[in-house]
Parts: C-alpha cells; structure tokens; sequence
C-alpha cells in the first residue's frame, strides 16, 4: 500500500518557511546554471549566425585573426582572378579586400570605454554580406561615414544614427544602423575601406579578402587552390569556421559558472539532506503511525524521497522564473581574437529550462535518498516512543 501523494504537499504545506529557505538554495544553484548556460548559448548562436557557408576569407599565413592579418593589394589581385568565383551584376568577381581595426567607445556600464571592431569594406562587401539598413542608410564612399550594427547602437549612446565618432584623422558620422540577425556582425561598425585605411595608414596592408564561390562545392575548390598556390603566402578558410573558432570566448565563462554550480549544487544537496533529516527525527511517531496503519518500509522510504524530490521540483521553477526576464537581454563579452567586445542576447528556452529542472531533480533525489532509508528503517516500537 503506497501513501498518498497529498500526505507530502501537506507536509511541505506546514513546513513553508524551511521549506521555502531550502527551495531557495537550489533555486539559486539552478539559476546560476541556467543564466551561465544561457549566456554561452546566446554567444554561440550569434557566432554560429555569422558567415555564408559561399563565403572563403583570405588571411596571411598562420594568421588566425583578422585584426593581426595583413594582406596587400597585390595579393588580393591574384586571389581574386581564381575562378570559382561568383560574378556579381557588373560582371566584376564577387570579392572584398577589407581592413579591421578597434576602437574605444564609452558606454553605459563602462565609462572609461571598450573596444569595438571597425571594419573598412567595399560597396562589394556590403552587398556580399546581405545586410539591411533599420535606420537611415549606407555610408557613402570617400566619406567618413560609418553604419554601425544595432547592438552598437543599442548599448553605445554615442554611437547612434546622427552622431559622431571620433577615430582614425577625424570624425566619422553615423549615418545608418544595419541589422544582421543577431549575428557577430550587430556588434561591428563598417565603413569606406579606402577612407579606413586611409586613415589608419593601412593603404598598402589590409587585413583580409573575402571571397563569394558560385556553390559550396566550389568554395571547398576554390579554398584548397588557393591555400596550395605558393605565390601568395596565405591562410584561407570558410567564414562560417572563422566565426566558430571565436567561441572559444565562451569557455572561461563556462567553466567558472559550471564550477561555482557545482560547489553551490554540494550545498544544495546537503541543505535538502538535512531538511530531510530534520523532518524525519521531528516526524518519528508520525512514522511509527504509518507503520501501524499498514504502511511498509518501501512506501515509507518512497514517501520521504518523493518529498525531497518535490522539494527540488519547487525550487526548480523558482529558478526558472529568476533567470526567465534575462531571456532577450543584451550583453557584451570581450572576444580573445577580435580583442573587442561582442555583444549578443542571453538565450533561456524551453529547453534551457527542462535542463534546470532536471538538475533539481538531481539534487533533490541526492538530498533525499539517505533521509528516506533512515525514516523506512525505523522500528515501529522505537519510532513511537520518540518525541
């Protein structure tokens, strides 16, 4: 005979202020968990959004960043004569010799600045890209005129549409804020690639090519003969696994969230245990009582297990609902390759959440399982001699 599930919402029920502090320790544990996974997932999907699997970027040899890259004109003359490369509706083949510095920009939770990345590109790379202006429009060439990516705009206060940057020789004007899906390039600013340049006397170095294959077939062909051609000197590999390489960002992240979880996760654990074991030596003659009544040790040991399980499913969804107005919100995070910030939204789902709430079921069943044997293993003359 098993005993009734309302039997342990009634005992939870009575005890609500040891059994709002417990759940509240693990809802905070849960919470961490889910807020640091949500801030890595959010960093990953706005990399993973960026790039054309059409795309192939050119760095020099060995370079793994663009920001430390430096390609010549010259180069880019030879690379861009490989065919495979898509024509676009001037006849002209679909690339773009770009250069990418950083420059500091106060904002809102930094004062004193962080480094955001300035790309300098052609009308060419524009169109490659795909992008749409939200806000006013693209920059024009030979002007200092820049387009910066919404989460600029959204986190930079001097970097919206009208106002002025100071970078480079001179000021830039924000004349656009451009709208890239979420992606990396949201957290860039872009404009005249000769006037960027210019001003950064990079006219004879810049940092990279990017290059638009027919298909993907002819991407991987056109990446392998490149890299092959000894004339050039450089690295060369798809947009899309330049973009993954940067989640490497995430990963101290990662680990100090998943660290601090886990020593919160021990004292969790054990602040259920002994809950649970506090209710069992409060709830002796209770125990006694069910044994007369019929109850065996199994439905005993069950009943106070499913208590504690209960319990953790309690701070679970309080967890859920602390981390849940953090789903959408915009931060930043500073990118070891880029050497600037990127920013990106934190992504709690569904899915987020059955994880935390499969954590605390986890806690729960490892706070409660020896509180449980105690209570089933008590004699029923002993039980009920206890006050």
């Amino acid at each position: 005979m098993s005993i009734p599930l309302s039997y342990n919402v009634r005992n939870l029920m009575v005890r609500k202020t040891t059994t709002l502090m417990t759940a509240a320790g693990i809802a905070l544990t849960i919470a961490v968990l889910l807020a640091t996974m949500g801030l890595v997932r959010g960093l990953r999907s706005a990399f993973e959004a960026t790039g054309d699997p059409l795309h192939v970027l050119v760095l020099r040899k060995g370079g793994n960043a663009e920001l430390t890259s430096l390609l010549t004109q010259e180069q880019f003359q030879i690379v861009k004569s490989f065919p495979g490369i898509a024509k676009g509706s001037d006849g002209q083949p679909m690339a773009s010799i770009e250069v990418v510095t950083v420059i500091n920009i106060p904002s809102e939770d930094s004062p004193e600045g962080m480094n955001v990345t300035v790309r300098g590109l052609s009308v060419q790379g524009v169109q490659m890209r795909k992008l749409k202006v939200i806000e006013g429009r693209w920059f024009k060439p030979g002007l200092r005129e820049v387009v910066v990516g919404k989460s600029i705009a959204k986190r930079y206060p001097g970097a919206t549409l009208g106002k002025q940057l100071r970078f480079g020789k001179g000021y830039w004007t924000v004349v656009g804020i451009m709208d890239a899906g979420g992606s990396a390039t949201d957290s860039e600013i872009f404009g005249d690639g000769n006037q960027v340049a210019s001003d950064f006397n990079r006219a004879d170095t810049y940092s990279s090519a990017l290059l638009e294959a027919t298909d993907e077939g002819t991407a991987a062909a056109l990446r392998n003969a490149l890299q092959s051609d000894r004339r050039l000197n450089i690295s060369v590999m798809t947009e899309k696994e330049y973009y993954e390489e940067q989640t490497v960002s995430s990963r101290p992240i990662q680990f100090l969230g998943t660290f601090v979880c886990i020593i919160m996760a021990v004292g969790s654990a054990f602040a259920a245990m002994n809950t649970m074991y506090a209710a069992v030596a409060r709830r002796a003659q209770e125990i006694g009582t069910l044994r007369v009544l019929g109850f065996n040790r199994g439905s005993i040991l069950f009943s106070f297990f499913l208590e504690s399980v209960l319990l953790a499913i309690v701070g679970g969804i309080l967890a859920c609902i602390i981390v849940l107005p953090l789903n959408n919100v915009t931060t930043g995070l500073g990118n070891f390759i880029t050497f600037s910030e990127t920013s990106f939204n934190f992504r709690i789902g569904p899915e987020l959440m059955a994880i935390g709430l499969v954590f605390a079921l986890i806690l729960g069943a490892a706070g409660g399982l020896l509180p449980a044997r105690q209570a089933a293993r008590k004699e029923i003359l002993t039980a009920l001699r206890e006050t």
